[in-house]
């Protein structure tokens, strides 16, 4: 223990540091990135904004859970990373007047509460404990950071430190519980000779990123539900399709850029959403989830179009923001992980779609997605670190 705490001490003082402290400080420090005023939707846009038919599916969900909880007095929606409250706005605006009546939202979120929001809506750090209801977190846990690791020369899986200017080095060789991570959910090669190898299976560079803090964030936060449903959704990847160079990267005005942890820039990650699953927990495509909730795509009939032009024009504009929330190769490919608590599952079968695997590099249908502010894509949120949970 002594000599990690003089090891860490000895690089801050070269100013080399791990990703996660590097990109907590970039990130959510005073001068971080996310403690702008123009706050996220000044940078991109998630599901929520690229549609109001989002927030509407969500309204239904809760709807869903508030049957399976017998309608319940109180019935809370609780939106973790809830950027400038826009999700949970949405939400209630759209719940029938009955369970609007019974409705209480919170907003969990780092920056302060804008002016003007609804004053139904609590604005908090952390989710209320005991609650039952919906717990929905949106492109949250890609931006709780996490440390990476790299395979050096020898083979052996390294901590990745950075500096601020963005420079990378290999530190320490990974182990404890950041170890006993890598080898259940995204082995590495360890201890193998680079000339043991294939070329093409060398495994010298090969990365990872350390999903530890976003299981124990999840755990967290589903633990303060007592009984309803807990849905994450983000970009993913599962055990058998893990990027070999990782996901790591950097975002700034809608475009991809390289990570620098000065604050000048987002820092995000995909998520390994299978390692976050808790038993009962189900993984499914958001194309999957939207069409289980009314969210179609289908074009309206053309015989609208002559009885009633206005009518043709709002449904074509529905079915073209529809196919762009489930379209493959987009958002449509989100992963969703949908964890019940003392309720069953609301969502129904067949729920079989695979997560999508992921491309990392500059090509990937995902990152054209994000990257592409008129395509109406990506908004990364801020949110609480997992230790504020």
């Amino acid at each position: 223990m002594r000599q990690a705490v003089r090891q860490d001490a000895h690089e801050a003082a070269e100013g080399r540091r791990r990703w996660r402290q590097a990109a907590e400080e970039a990130l959510y420090g005073p001068s971080g990135f996310y403690r702008r005023p123009e706050g996220p939707a000044g940078h991109f846009r998630t599901s929520v904004h690229a549609s109001s038919l989002f927030a509407g599916a969500v309204a239904r969900l809760l709807c869903r859970v508030d049957e399976a909880l017998g309608r319940p007095a109180e019935l809370a929606f609780v939106d973790m990373g809830a950027g400038r409250g826009e999700l949970v706005t949405g939400v209630l605006e759209a719940l029938p007047s009955e369970v609007a009546s019974r409705a209480r939202g919170y907003a969990v979120e780092r920056a302060d509460r804008p002016a003007g929001l609804n004053h139904r809506i609590e604005w908090c750090a952390q989710p209320p404990a005991g609650f039952s209801g919906l717990l929905f977190a949106n492109e949250w846990l890609d931006n709780v950071p996490l440390d990476v690791a790299e395979v050096d020369a020898d083979g052996v899986p390294r901590l990745v430190l950075v500096r601020e200017d963005g420079t990378e080095s290999l530190g320490e060789p990974v182990s404890g519980a950041d170890a006993e991570w890598l080898a259940r959910w995204w082995p590495l090669p360890e201890n193998q000779r680079p000339e043991a190898n294939e070329a093409h299976q060398h495994p010298e560079g090969l990365r990872a990123e350390i999903g530890l803090p976003r299981d124990a964030a999840w755990a967290s936060a589903v633990a303060t539900l007592d009984r309803g449903l807990a849905v994450a959704v983000d970009y993913s990847h599962r055990a058998d399709a893990r990027p070999p160079f990782g996901t790591l990267t950097g975002f700034r005005e809608g475009r991809e850029t390289a990570p620098v942890p000065d604050g000048s820039c987002d820092i995000t990650a995909h998520v390994a959403l299978d390692a976050c699953a808790l038993p009962g927990a189900r993984l499914l495509t958001q194309r999957d989830a939207l069409h289980a909730l009314g969210v179609s795509g289908g074009r309206p009939p053309l015989s609208l179009a002559s009885t009633d032009p206005t009518a043709y024009i709002r449904a074509l504009a529905g079915a073209g923001e529809a196919a762009e929330l489930t379209a493959p190769g987009g958002l449509g490919d989100f992963g969703w992980l949908v964890q019940p608590v003392g309720i069953p599952n609301p969502l129904p079968e067949p729920m079989s779609d695979p997560l999508p695997e992921p491309l990392p590099g500059e090509n990937s249908p995902l990152r054209r997605a994000r990257t592409d502010r008129g395509a109406g894509e990506a908004l990364l949120v801020d949110v609480p670190d997992h230790e504020e949970q």
